[in-house]
């Protein structure tokens, strides 16, 4: 059962794309909309290369564990499609897997990407996100862990703004050029996410 008024969200992707970055932002966001906010992570090998997970639960009370039981995420937030299917388990029945359509070909014997992008299509709801592109177009190859934070966007249940506030927190200390180009980026994945859900964008979840 759905906590109410909250956000129950597993991040997936390999060590070097940002998860745990992309994770600051939105826990950042979401206490400044004044909810309470629980990250449990599960790094595995979280080298460059290797698996990374995070855990995070958003809502108006402290969830009881950091950690989100099986069946019971509202959203896979992934970096990479195969990290998006691998935590596939932890979805709800009526969850959402945003991912990055772009792999991240780490491994020698990676499967086809036509065949892991009709798998993730065939789900009842998904959201697949041109990010490596977009993150090029904001001006960084690097941002695509932004670019998923402002896919996820249309379903966080608080003003995109605070997002925006969050990317000036993490990244302010680098420089303008690179809150700006962070900030694109989110912008260009928020316009994707909505694009791709065709007006049928459900309203934040409660």
């Amino acid at each position: 059962m759905r906590r109410p008024g909250s956000l129950d969200m597993v991040l997936a992707g390999v060590g070097g794309q940002g998860v745990l970055s992309a994770a600051a932002v939105l826990s950042t966001a979401a206490m400044e909309a004044g909810l309470s906010v629980r990250q449990g992570e599960v790094h595995g090998m979280s080298q460059r290369g290797g698996a990374v997970e995070a855990h995070l639960r958003i809502g108006p009370a402290p969830a009881s564990s950091g950690l989100i039981p099986r069946h019971r995420a509202d959203v896979i937030l992934s970096l990479e499609p195969v990290e998006g299917l691998r935590y596939l388990d932890y979805l709800s029945p009526d969850g959402v897997l945003v991912t990055s359509a772009d792999p991240f070909d780490n491994i020698s014997d990676y499967p086809p990407i036509d065949g892991i992008l009709d798998r993730i299509r065939s789900l009842p709801s998904s959201v697949l996100v041109p990010a490596q592109s977009l993150a090029r177009e904001a001006g960084s190859g690097n941002a695509v862990n932004v670019v998923m934070v402002g896919a996820v966007s249309a379903l966080a249940p608080f003003d995109p703004g605070l997002l925006e506030n969050g990317i000036l927190s993490l990244f302010g200390r680098k420089g303008e050029r690179v809150v700006r180009i962070n900030l694109e980026a989110f912008r260009l994945g928020r316009t994707a996410a909505l694009d791709a859900l065709n007006d049928r964008v459900p309203s934040p979840i409660p």
